[in-house]
């Protein structure tokens, strides 16, 4: 087994958060509004997810944390699992109450239905606009032409669609770049030692979607390194 080092590990990490935030920069700036920004957070709960749904369940917090003061963020969690089982919350405006529901929720088998998701997703803006729809997954067991069409649908409606996989498969890489690309949104892998670099990159979609570049650009002069990369890309 050919062994990689932590040095090579750091730049294709540093690469991949730089790609992404480089597509979160060119994204439309959302117009703001007096409502909070709704954003959907979808979420494959199948069995492979589990060691990883509380950290996700945490990460959520910092979401809701760096937009209070822009005017609010409101999310609206979505998640599948077991056979054909597909939910979606209510529209949560505090994170106490979304993490309430989130540690109530347990993985459980099945395959993906990310079509779910998607389809949901435009529902929602048909009610109400939303500012972005965020999904975090591990697999792809779909028609990858019929996800590709929805994703098309986001992209017209310049809603992006922001995905963070877990772990590499190159399979599911290429489709989930695909449906990135094609709505207009931005595409990042992550991990388990990667939770931190994850929490940034969501934060970052969080006041984007309610705040737009200006917004990010002040996040920032707080944050670490991955926003920063961000805010490069926007003076350049």
């Amino acid at each position: 087994m050919v062994q990689v080092s932590d040095n090579k590990k750091l730049v294709s990490g540093n690469k991949n958060v730089t790609e992404f935030l480089k597509k979160v920069a060119r994204t439309p700036a959302p117009v703001p509004g007096d409502q909070p920004a709704r954003l959907v957070f979808a979420l494959d709960a199948t069995l492979s997810r589990s060691p990883t749904w509380d950290t996700a369940s945490q990460l959520q917090a910092q979401m809701f944390k760096e937009t209070a003061d822009l005017g609010g963020l409101s999310i609206q969690l979505c998640f599948y699992r077991g056979f054909n089982e597909f939910h979606a919350s209510q529209w949560h405006k505090h994170t106490s109450t979304l993490l309430r529901e989130m540690t109530g929720v347990r993985c459980l088998g099945g395959h993906t239905q990310i079509s779910k998701v998607l389809k949901h997703g435009l529902a929602e803006m048909k009610r109400e606009s939303i500012k972005a729809l965020v999904f975090i997954g591990d697999a792809m067991e779909e028609s990858a032409d019929g996800l590709c069409n929805l994703a098309g649908q986001f992209g017209v409606m310049n809603v992006p669609v922001f995905i963070f996989q877990e772990g590499r498969d190159p399979q599911v890489e290429h489709i989930f770049r695909e449906i990135a690309r094609l709505s207009g949104g931005a595409y990042a892998p992550f991990d388990l030692n990667s939770a931190h670099q994850l929490k940034e990159l969501l934060t970052a979609v969080a006041v984007f979607a309610v705040g737009g570049r200006v917004a990010l650009e002040n996040l920032s002069k707080k944050k670490g390194r991955h926003v920063q990369l961000l805010t490069q890309q926007l003076k350049g």
